[in-house]
């Protein structure tokens, strides 16, 4: 059994993966930074003992120092993922690959393992937007490839990494074209309560034409969430010629959730563009580590302790 670690900037999430089987955890375990000793009553009722551990972390290195100290009475040294230009079959188009946020890479990671099994035979584009501290939309394309096991891989605009030594069996080829950064939507809000005199923390519904304060304020900061996300959409399926699959994750979702169903319905009714509602995923970063887990032994771009 391998312990899977996701160490974000407010909580830190913890799973498992049965790498033989794929058996995963009936629910995460979410924690605080500040209540991390709660982790071992959830350790000690696991159905086996853990063999490994292998985690993200964007939450700083004490943060990293801290998880390793506490999870080494249980377990060795934890591998800590990075991001890298080619993994599991999906390639990375960051200028810079190892600039990418890890936590992104490996959500990336467990998305396209997720196209995969819902599309075995028709690859399909995909986004994963999250909503957190910092909102992050993400786009995986397919990409063609003369043989799964060949390792040469083509693109139509030639820009994808050179593949390395990690063919897994898996099938089909993804590529990272990019994704954007901005500020999540609880900090969107805040932002504008610390930084002018009388503007509010607001809550409450959108509206199309707001009338008062609070309601202004939430509907700004759906349309700006929303509105990125529709941006990412429309760029994919102009470059791909077929609607991408949207994936949401994050605590910051409910608050942006019904308007950017709302403007997607709206875009794929003028288009003609037949798609299918946004699915939630509760935790693909530690769905990535499960992939990272049960494939990484069959190619060369294995985790690295930091």
């Amino acid at each position: 059994m391998i312990i899977l670690i996701d160490a974000g900037n407010t909580r830190i999430k913890f799973g498992w993966v049965q790498p033989e089987t794929g058996h995963r955890e009936a629910r995460a375990l979410a924690l605080p930074h500040a209540e991390l000793e709660q982790v071992d009553a959830w350790l000690r009722q696991l159905p086996a003992a853990p063999t490994g551990a292998i985690g993200v972390n964007v939450a700083g290195a004490a943060m990293a120092g801290r998880l390793q100290a506490h999870m080494a009475k249980y377990m060795p040294a934890i591998d800590w993922a990075r991001s890298q230009a080619s993994a599991l079959d999906v390639h990375n188009h960051y200028r810079q690959p190892g600039q990418l946020g890890p936590d992104r890479w490996v959500a990336l990671l467990g998305l396209a393992q997720r196209m995969r099994a819902m599309h075995p035979s028709a690859p399909a584009p995909a986004m994963l937007a999250s909503f957190g501290t910092a909102t992050t939309i993400d786009t995986l394309v397919p990409q063609e490839t003369d043989s799964p096991r060949s390792g040469n891989t083509h693109t139509d605009n030639g820009n994808t990494p050179p593949r390395q030594n990690n063919t897994t069996g898996l099938e089909q080829h993804y590529a990272f074209r990019g994704g954007l950064i901005l500020p999540g939507p609880a900090l969107m809000n805040a932002s504008l309560a610390q930084a002018t005199a009388h503007l509010p923390e607001a809550q409450g519904p959108t509206a199309d034409f707001p009338t008062d304060t609070h309601q202004a304020i939430v509907t700004g900061i759906a349309a700006a969430q929303a509105g990125a996300v529709l941006r990412q959409w429309l760029a994919t399926l102009d470059s791909c010629g077929a609607a991408p699959r949207l994936y949401a994750s994050g605590g910051g979702w409910p608050l942006v959730k019904d308007e950017t169903q709302r403007l997607l319905n709206a875009a794929q009714a003028r288009l003609g563009v037949s798609g299918d509602p946004i699915e939630w995923l509760a935790n693909p970063v530690l769905d990535g580590l499960a992939s990272l887990a049960q494939f990484a032994s069959n190619c060369g771009d294995q985790p690295q302790n930091e």
